[in-house]
């Protein structure tokens, strides 16, 4: 069993930045692909980031790519998402996933454990 928590969003204007944080209780962290997905207001839910277990590929979606950064602290059981120059289409609630897959994935059923999500505002 792994538990997730985000923490770290919070209100930005559009240019901004932000680093959102995922804690994962559990031994079995680094044996998962950690994602982060995001759902808009009115939205559905969409990937934004994934990273694999111990080699640190990654993965990203379009609409992000150059501008966000995932990366991972085994030793601390962690995962995080850097975004940088934020636009106000980027207002979602962020949350972290883990995943058994044996490499990075988009696909949202492939993630076991989902983390409550932190909410991200981008003002223009």
């Amino acid at each position: 069993q792994v538990q997730l928590a985000e923490s770290g969003g919070g209100l930005v204007q559009a240019g901004g930045s932000l680093r959102l944080s995922c804690a994962a209780s559990g031994r079995t962290f680094s044996s998962n692909v950690m994602g982060w997905f995001r759902q808009g207001p009115g939205k559905e839910r969409e990937f934004v980031a994934a990273i694999s277990r111990s080699v640190g590929r990654t993965f990203y979606a379009g609409s992000v790519k150059g501008r966000f950064t995932i990366s991972r602290d085994n030793a601390k059981n962690t995962v995080y998402l850097q975004m940088n120059s934020l636009k106000p289409e980027d207002t979602a609630v962020y949350s972290c996933a883990a995943s058994p897959a044996v490499t990075v994935t988009a696909n949202p059923t492939l993630y076991t454990y989902w983390g409550q999500g932190t909410q991200v505002t981008v003002s223009s």
